[in-house]
């Protein structure tokens, strides 16, 4: 399978995982071709680390894996919705989900 499309824009696509069971979204993480083409060989997800500017593999230290259930491509092949069954906690910090830190809405003043 030819990745290039999905790489027209950038050499990293964003990666929005989320959990088969219950919808929820667990992650954002970004994707390059190689950590692509791993995930699609696999079946588990595989990101690309702009921190530590390396591949990892989701889980491989923590156990906490991700199977991948299916891949979608946005409208436009610049973004990734990956949908997985997670084992364990998404977050590194031990949460389930890492999107756990409610902004609160200012209430309407007029």
């Amino acid at each position: 399978m030819n990745l290039d499309k999905y790489f027209i824009k950038g050499e990293l696509i964003p990666a929005v995982v989320q959990e088969e069971s219950t919808g929820q979204v667990l992650m954002l993480a970004y994707m390059n071709k190689e950590s692509l083409a791993k995930t699609l060989e696999t079946g588990y997800t595989w990101f690309y680390s702009r921190s530590r500017q390396q591949l990892w593999n989701k889980g491989a230290t923590s156990g906490h894996l991700q199977k991948v259930v299916s891949i979608y491509s946005d409208c436009d092949d610049d973004t990734l919705l990956v949908t997985v069954q997670q084992t364990g906690p998404a977050c590194h910090t031990g949460s389930h989900s890492c999107f756990f830190n409610e902004i609160p809405l200012e209430e309407n003043k007029a």
